[in-house]
């Protein structure tokens, strides 16, 4: 081999050696066009919570077609273990993400959680599952995007009034003026199942429809519980129920099946409008739900997300407080009851 030939081979050698070298810093400049986002869900199969991750996974890739850079939604599942999502948060701490999204496991465990992001200079947002407002207040740039449990209980409870004007042959089958009921609670201790139960009660009592409690029991906001429940139910009680008041539509419809098993007619009440949800409203299986948005949920989640990472979170419109962003609500009414 010549010596030019031998001189260009070295050179490329050592080319070569540097970019390998430099590689940490390719890397970051990579980085740089690139937008971590770490979620933490407090289980898996939440139907509801599920179709905001979808809707935020939608709006990442609306965005990155925006602004010509990608981003990186790194989707975790708990499982309902406060020790499992910790371990997640730290996962995400350690590889340095820009924002973390935490659907909370135990809302009671925050404010350990909140210290620990925020030592690391992360923000953090909360959402569909709230912390106590103290916790909230904690640290510096620390929110919560959901819905306003209050509104979304008296929505529920307006909708029942209002086909309670319309149908009250059918509601009230004994015809004693009263109404007998039963709830479905959600998580025991979760701030939405109190407000859901405390509220929609209150906004019927308001209206002035008389109410008789036959049970209420909690299905942790989700189907199969739900069902086995109003099981149980449909044996103790019969044709006694007449009207199912349910803290989300998974529960509603585990009802709703298990009431058409025991040839039960009742009126069924869900919140959360799910996609299954809509649908039994269509089929006028449940008379109503309400609408808690999980599309702009997701949207907004993705929104701030972007707008911290960018440091434009001043900008953002409808912030509470300087923390909260509540999407709005509203009742889907079936006009198809039999």
């Amino acid at each position: 081999m010549d010596t030019m030939k031998k001189k260009l081979l070295w050179g490329a050698f050592v080319i070569a050696l540097v970019i390998a070298a430099s590689g940490y810093g390719i890397h970051e400049e990579i980085k740089e066009d690139e937008l971590k986002i770490g979620v933490s869900l407090y289980i898996e199969d939440d139907a509801f919570v599920n179709s905001i991750v979808s809707s935020m996974q939608t709006q990442a890739m609306l965005y990155e077609q925006k602004v010509d850079k990608k981003v990186m939604l790194n989707i975790a599942c708990a499982d309902g273990s406060q020790r499992q999502q910790n371990k997640q948060i730290e996962k995400y701490i350690a590889l340095q993400y820009d924002v973390i999204c935490v659907n909370l496991v135990d809302r009671t465990n925050a404010a350990t959680l909140i210290d620990q992001v925020k030592a690391a200079d992360i923000p953090l947002i909360f959402f569909n599952r709230e912390p106590v407002k103290e916790d909230i207040f904690r640290q510096e740039d620390v929110y919560y995007v959901g819905t306003d449990s209050k509104e979304t209980a008296k929505k529920q409870g307006q909708a029942v009034a209002e086909l309670y004007e319309k149908y009250a042959d059918i509601m009230d089958k004994n015809k004693d003026g009263v109404l007998q009921y039963v709830i479905l609670e959600g998580e025991m201790g979760h701030q939405d199942t109190e407000l859901r139960c405390e509220y929609v009660l209150q906004t019927l009592a308001e209206a002035g429809i008389a109410l008789e409690k036959l049970d209420t029991d909690t299905a942790d906001w989700l189907y199969t519980p739900a069902e086995a429940i109003m099981e149980e139910w449909a044996r103790e009680f019969g044709n006694d129920i007449e009207l199912v008041l349910s803290n989300n539509d998974e529960m509603a419809l585990g009802a709703i099946d298990a009431l058409k098993q025991a040839n039960i007619s009742a009126a069924v009440f869900g919140i959360d409008a799910t996609p299954a949800g809509k649908e039994a409203v269509r089929k006028g299986e449940m008379w109503a739900t309400v609408d808690c948005d999980a599309e702009q949920q997701g949207k907004t989640l993705l929104d701030m997300a972007t707008a911290l990472i960018e440091n434009k979170i001043t900008e953002k419109e409808g912030i509470k407080e300087g923390r909260y962003i509540r999407v709005p609500v509203t009742a889907l009414i079936s006009e198809n009851i039999k």
